[in-house]
């Protein structure tokens, strides 16, 4: 995967996945991070020649226009990873609808930033280019407390059809990926906060809402991000693959069980009751 990336979000969880597989696979990344620490894993990197931190607000015009300067300086601009993201919650009960909106800005703009900017340097170059934006499986299957988070993800995915619709005759794709829960810094930071006991009561809960049983991989994720932005990729645009280990196709049955003998007992059971919307 030759020429150059930005991603942004790239100082920690999956945007450092991304653009670790990236640079592995021979391309250039610019990553852009809020924080500038975030970007201290750079250094020292097998791969440290081909990355380039940005220290900067993703949702900033001017701080995507400096990124693709650089990578555009390294290397054809090739692809684009919206990836940061802000987690913030608001309820319509206890917050201004106004308050609320600008939540779902925060996140929204920045998908939309990195959009805008990608497409018009493809634009400019007149050659083919990759974007892919993080979503989330709240898009589909809210969390209750979430609305901002829920809604400006469910844009993005929305965002994501239109663009590729748009662009997709100037050869332009535009994909999303849409994970589970995902182990990263946050993820870590968030069971540390809470004692032994505690965090492993978490730890099975998130097993027990993805079938396969546990969380993401940070690069489980990258995968799929780095996949749609490869040739191989080339015919697919304007969709949103799920990587959440089937969170949103599971429905929880309250009589499911886990072994044949339950099941069928359960299934005698029901035989024996009144008929019901089964």
């Amino acid at each position: 995967m030759n020429g150059s990336y930005v991603v942004t979000g790239g100082g920690r969880g999956i945007g450092r996945a991304v653009a670790e597989r990236l640079v592995a696979a021979g391309g250039t990344v610019v990553a852009i991070d809020r924080d500038p620490a975030g970007l201290a894993w750079m250094k020292g990197h097998a791969g440290e020649e081909r990355l380039i931190g940005l220290a900067g607000d993703a949702a900033d015009p001017r701080v995507a226009e400096l990124a693709a300067d650089a990578a555009e300086a390294a290397a054809p601009l090739a692809g684009w990873v919206n990836n940061a993201a802000v987690f913030r919650d608001a309820s319509v009960h206890s917050s201004a609808a106004r308050q609320v909106c600008e939540l779902i800005a925060v996140n929204l703009d920045l998908a939309l930033t990195g959009c805008a900017t990608a497409v018009r340097r493809f634009l400019a170059a007149r050659s083919p280019g990759a974007i892919v934006n993080v979503s989330s499986h709240q898009a589909r299957q809210a969390v209750p407390g979430s609305l901002p988070y829920v809604t400006a993800k469910a844009a993005i995915e929305g965002m994501t059809r239109a663009l590729a619709v748009e662009y997709g005759p100037r050869g332009i794709r535009v994909n999303a990926v849409a994970p589970g829960s995902v182990h990263t810094e946050r993820y870590a930071a968030y069971l540390a906060a809470h004692g032994q006991e505690a965090a492993a009561r978490i730890k099975e809960q998130m097993a027990a809402v993805h079938p396969l049983g546990r969380v993401a991989d940070a690069h489980e994720v990258a995968s799929a991000i780095t996949y749609l932005l490869s040739p191989e990729a080339g015919f697919i645009t304007g969709a949103t693959l799920p990587v959440d280990g089937g969170r949103t196709v599971l429905a929880h049955d309250p009589e499911a069980r886990t072994n044949p003998g339950a099941v069928a007992a359960t299934a005698r059971r029901r035989d024996q009751r009144a008929p019901g919307p089964w």
